[in-house]
Formats: C-alpha cells, sequence, structure tokens
C-alpha cells in the first residue's frame, strides 16, 4: 500500500521493517524523510488540516468541519496501519493468518460497547439498520466476492485512491459509479423479499447486546486463533490494533457528531448522482433519487452529506499520512490490459452490490454490528462467503497478493 504501519505505542516502524511487512503485490515504501524534513512534512500535514477544517466549518458549519477533521484522522489510521477489512479476509483464507480478522473485531467490539448504549439512550443519534431483505444477501455475497477482485471494501477503496494507488485510482470512479446505478435499483431489488429491520437492542436490551456480542466475536476470534498457522504474513507487531482502537475512537465520534454511524457508500452514490444532474440527467422520476430528501441532497453542497465530508477527509488524511512518509502514489506491477478489466468491472460490481446489500464492510458489517443490528451479521456471513470465492477468482485471473 505504500505506507508505513504504526508500532505498539502508536509511532511509525521503520521503512524497513513495512517493507517485511508488506505483501508481494504492494509497493515498497520510500525513503525516511531526514528529521528536519520529517518535522516540516508533520507541520504541512497538520495545517493542511486545520485549513480544510477552517474551509468546510467557514462554508458548511462546525459540524460539517468536526465531521471533515474525523474522516481525516480514518484515512490515517488507515493508511498508517494497513488496516484492510479486504486484505485482512484474504490472508486468512490464503495463509490462516488471523491478525487482520482479530484487529477487526477488536475495533468492532469496542465501538460496540459506547456505541450501542448511546443509541439506546438518546433518541436523536440512529444507528446502521437494514431490513433482512434478498438484496442483502445476494449484495453482500456479490460485494464479498469483488472486493477480492478489487484488492479493496469501500474504505479500502477510498483510503488507497487518496494514497494515489493506480489499482484504487482505476477502481474509485467505477465504485462511485456502481453505488449510484445499485441505489437507482435498489427498490426493485427490494421488491424480491424483505423481513423488517431487527435491532437486538430492542429485543434483548442494550446491555445484553453488547455482552452477546462480545461472546460471539470472542468465540469466532478463539476459533481463528486455534487454526492460525502464522500472524506475521503481513502485519508484525500490535501496530494494527492500535489502529483499530483508534478506529473505534473516531467511529465513536462520528457517531456522536454527525447522529449517525460511520459509512462510506451513499456519499459515493451522491457524488454519483449530481455528476449525471449535472450532465443533464433528470433524476426525479427514479424510485431512490427522485424522492425528496435525495433531490434536496443532490441540488444541496457536497459538504452538506455527513457522508461525503467524512469521505473527503478520509481522502486527505490518507494522501496527507502517505506524503509525509515519502509513500504517496506508489508504483505498481505491470498488469495486462485483461487484468485492468477485471479490476474496474469489480469497481462497478462493488459499488452496485453495496446499494444493494444496504452498506460496505464499513456501513453495513462494522456499523451495523456495533449498532446492534442483526443484519450486519447477516452481511458478515454472506460476504465472507462471497470473499472465498472472490480470492478463487482473484488467483484465477493472475492477480497477485
Amino acid at each position: 500500500m505504500g505506507a508505513a504501519s504504526l508500532d505498539a505505542s502508536g509511532g511509525v516502524l521503520p521503512d524497513t521493517t513495512r517493507d517485511a511487512q508488506r505483501p508481494p503485490s504492494g509497493p515498497p515504501a520510500g525513503p525516511a524523510p531526514a528529521g528536519g524534513a520529517q518535522v516540516v512534512r508533520s507541520l504541512v500535514s497538520l495545517i493542511a488540516i486545520a485549513a480544510g477544517w477552517l474551509a468546510v466549518t467557514w462554508v458548511a458549519g462546525l459540524r460539517q468541519g468536526l465531521l471533515f477533521v474525523i474522516g481525516a484522522g480514518f484515512g490515517a489510521v488507515l493508511a498508517g496501519a494497513a488496516f484492510g477489512f479486504t486484505t485482512g479476509w484474504r490472508v486468512w483464507l490464503t495463509q490462516r493468518d488471523p491478525t487482520g480478522f482479530l484487529a477487526q473485531f477488536l475495533a468492532i467490539g469496542l465501538t460496540s460497547i459506547v456505541s450501542i448504549p448511546l443509541l439506546a439512550s438518546h433518541t436523536e443519534l440512529s444507528g446502521a439498520a437494514a431490513p433482512l431483505s434478498v438484496s442483502l444477501v445476494l449484495g453482500a455475497f456479490v460485494f464479498g466476492a469483488a472486493m477480492q477482485l478489487a484488492d479493496g471494501c469501500g474504505s479500502g477503496t477510498l483510503y488507497k485512491a487518496g494514497l494515489g494507488h493506480p489499482v484504487s485510482l482505476a477502481v474509485f470512479p467505477a465504485f462511485v459509479a456502481g453505488s449510484f446505478l445499485g441505489a437507482a435499483h435498489q427498490d426493485a431489488w427490494l421488491s424480491l423479499g424483505a423481513l423488517p429491520a431487527v435491532s437486538l437492542t430492542d429485543v434483548l436490551g442494550a446491555h445484553a447486546t453488547v455482552l452477546l456480542q462480545l461472546a460471539v466475536l470472542a468465540a469466532i476470534a478463539t476459533l481463528l486463533w486455534s487454526k492460525r498457522r502464522t500472524t506475521t504474513s503481513r502485519w508484525q507487531g500490535r501496530g494494527v490494533y492500535v489502529g483499530a482502537v483508534l478506529l473505534a475512537v473516531f467511529a465513536i465520534a462520528n457517531l456522536i457528531v454527525a447522529g449517525q454511524p460511520w459509512g462510506i457508500v451513499y456519499g459515493l452514490g451522491l457524488w454519483g448522482a449530481k455528476l449525471v444532474s449535472w450532465a443533464g440527467v433528470d433524476l426525479t422520476a427514479n424510485a431512490f433519487w427522485g424522492r425528496e430528501a435525495q433531490q434536496a441532497q443532490i441540488a444541496g453542497s457536497l459538504l452538506d452529506d455527513v457522508t461525503s465530508v467524512t469521505n473527503l477527509g478520509l481522502l486527505l488524511g490518507s494522501f496527507l499520512f502517505a506524503w509525509r512518509r515519502r509513500a504517496a502514489c506508489p508504483s505498481v506491477a505491470p498488469m495486462a490490459p485483461a487484468q485492468w478489466m477485471w479490476v474496474i468491472g469489480a469497481g462497478l460490481v462493488l459499488g452496485y452490490s453495496a446499494r444493494l446489500a444496504f452498506g460496505c464492510n464499513v456501513g453495513a458489517y462494522f456499523s451495523g454490528i456495533a449498532s446492534g443490528s442483526l443484519h450486519g451479521w447477516v452481511w458478515f456471513a454472506c460476504a465472507f462467503a462471497g470473499s472465498m470465492l472472490g480470492v478463487r477468482l482473484r488467483a484465477r485471473v493472475g492477480l497477485k497478493g
């Protein structure tokens, strides 16, 4: 990914250690800046984030400015810890390394401990909940397969595009297009059948839901640990776990400030809808984009949408972290035209299926479970099953890593 990782204390590991962790397909990190240059780059990065905060706050208000900074935090942590949902699943399937899974469970569990009681006691906050539908099952399965081909889920594609990774830069616009189209067709998919959303908190209570979910996460983690073959295929030390804790902190902050959990995909679909509208296409007759709330979002400023402004911060945060380490815009091994077609097509499918499944690894899996919604667990099971297929497809088309 070209980004350095965090050590146990949150500091950056030396580049030689990062290279040892890097998967075969990943780009080498650039030479570490000298002490003075490192300080200058750090200051420039902080000034850039502060300037972004001031600009967003001036245009869209304090809440949006804070969400921009939270998004930058997400981007820096994802890049700094090389925290990958997609890669975490793939290294388990191919090398039986549970590290990525364990880090994800830690982040989700910590977020759940705070988020579920907050959602239960503050009606002004809304959780990530979705119906148990045919589209959820199909969409999550297809998403799980496509993300392995594209080498990134919603957050992975976004933060690696922020790094300037060529593959993710190619996948990103296809993801935006797919998310727009998936939302436009979502009602038709829902007509195939759906049960109401199930909140475990409503059924069991907040504290029982937290304890039950932590127990399930611990049980799965124990099983994965017992089947491990290695723990150093990609990450070494405790840096990825530090990243998990920081992700939980930012996710909780996002819930409090935005009034809703961390999400990715809606914002990308909105970007696509704005582009289509600017091109002169009338969306008022569409079942989703024609709704009054969506029309207001399309007509309004991009900075007024809480998901969009967080996504913009995430792009900046990941870029600045990589730029600070001289690891931005990494080179990649040459790919055949057919392989580029596969990954770009996978990006289109990613965006489309994410809308069918009510989110990606962040909006459905991470935030769904952390909200105590049963659909988050269903999404997880179906997407993991899809990833088993996706890993095989990835190898079949000759994609490395």
